[in-house]
Order: C-alpha cells, then structure tokens, then sequence
C-alpha cells in the first residue's frame, strides 16, 4: 500500500512546490514508484516536470469534480522512470465552489486517491499556497504531512495556523492523519538570522523537524525553466544532494530502505 503525503503551507514562497517536485523525483531514483498529484491551480508542478498545462485535456479538477471519472485516466508518464504526474490545470480553481454543493465535499481527494493507492509506494500531493477547501481535501486524503518552512524572518509566520487547521482536519474528517515532518528551505549558513530560525524552530518543534535542509541554491531555481526536477538537472549541485538526503531520511523514518530493488507492479 502506498503512503499519500501532503505537501502544505498556506504561506507562497516557502519551496512547496520545489519540495513536490524534487522529492517526488528523489524517491523515483531510489527505485520507489511514486505519484505526484499537483493539487494546485496554478500547475507549477505540472509545467515544472515538463508538461504544459494548456495542453492537457483532463486534470485533477475533472477527478475530483466528476465522480464517474478515475483518476487512472488523467495519469501521464514523466520523463523520468518510477516517477508519475497526475497534472493540474487552471480550471482547479473554481473547483472549491462547484465542491460546495457535493456530497462528502472534504472527501473527494481522498475517494480519487483510494483508487490509485494500491498502484504506487509513494503519492505526494501538492497543495495550494491557501487553506481551502482543496488543501483540506489533500489533508483529509493524506496519511501524512510535510510543513515546507523557509529559513527567514517570517518564518513561523502563518504556522501555527496552519497546525490548528491540521488539528481540525484530524478531530474531524482524518483521525489518521500524521505529520512527516518539518522541512526548512532556502537555508543559508553564512546568514546569521538563518541559523537563528533554524535553532528557533527546532527548539519550537524538536522532532518534527527533519535533519535534512534545503539549502538556497541557485540551480535549484533554474531547474523549473527546464522542466526537469533538480536531480535531473544537476546530479552533483548542493539541491540535488538535500533531496536525495531529504527522502533517504523519509525512507527511514518509514522503516524502508535507502533503495528498492525492482518497483511494485499494477494488477
């Protein structure tokens, strides 16, 4: 059985999406067969694994809105092995009124996701830079979550709501649903005031935080214009190697292996 993780913070600019993509695509080349749903109306997960989102004739909106569509039918290949994309498009963002009126409506995600669940070790699920209605589907959907923190000022910015919407989502509509882990982004060391966020949120959030940091790096930002997840793009840059340490560490953390061996096969 897979593990459905979400990856959210109503705060833009944090590396969520980055985090999607490059942790989805680090998983991949460790041989784990991996899903990465881009839950976000704005398709930079999409665009940044090489696809265009004007192109697309079907998307995650279509999954969620229409109960008679399976979310195996709007899957593409990436052009890396092991590495999966359901893509998103525009359309996802009247999805949140057209969901007003359906039955179950912080649960569409997760009946979407239950279908494919069998199909893959990992799925990540991108949010949205908000806390709508879609982000509480991926939340209600997900075993688990990771909470991207960008190593600035404002850091703990937004955070703490964040945590009570999670702590809603939990007493509510999914009593399973489990942290992954705090991940800092766009750490750089020669700054002072990142090493005092750093210190500040774990000693706030102690083993939550993952020893894993993205550092700032420049190819990372790059990536993206190509289409293609860090990893990809350079093998050998600093980002790369903080991903590939990120999901080594989520391996563990979940009583795996560093690498797997062959991937699970479709029934």
């Amino acid at each position: 059985m897979g593990k459905i993780i979400a990856i959210a913070n109503q705060k833009g600019g944090v590396g969520k999406t980055t985090t999607a993509i490059n942790l989805a695509a680090s998983l991949a080349a460790l041989e784990y067969k991996t899903l990465l749903i881009d839950a976000d109306p704005q398709a930079n997960a999409t665009s940044g694994l090489g696809l265009d989102p004007n192109t697309i004739d079907r998307s995650v909106y279509e999954a969620i809105i229409d109960s008679e569509m399976n979310i195996k039918d709007i899957v593409v290949d990436t052009a890396f092995p092991n590495l999966y994309l359901a893509p998103s498009h525009i359309d996802l963002v009247g999805a949140e009124i057209e969901m007003l009126d359906l039955p179950n409506r912080e649960m569409r995600m997760k009946e979407v996701v239950e279908q494919i669940r069998h199909d893959y070790d990992f799925i990540l699920i991108d949010c949205s830079p908000s806390l709508g209605l879609i982000t509480i589907n991926a939340l209600s959907a997900a075993d688990s979550v990771i909470i991207p923190v960008q190593c600035e000022f404002f850091a703990l910015e937004g955070l703490g709501k964040l945590i009570n919407t999670i702590k809603i989502v939990q007493s509510k509509l999914n009593p399973k649903l489990d942290y992954e882990g705090i991940l800092l982004t766009m750490y750089d060391s020669r700054l002072r005031l990142c090493n005092q966020v750093v210190e500040e949120v774990r000693q706030h959030f102690s083993t939550l935080v993952f020893d894993a940091m993205i550092a700032r790096n420049v190819r990372i930002s790059e990536a993206p214009s190509y289409g293609v997840p860090i990893i990809a793009f350079d093998a050998k840059s600093t980002g790369s190697k903080n991903y590939i340490s990120l999901a080594k560490e989520i391996l563990h953390k979940n009583k795996l292996p560093q690498a797997k061996i062959g991937t699970i096969s479709h029934n």
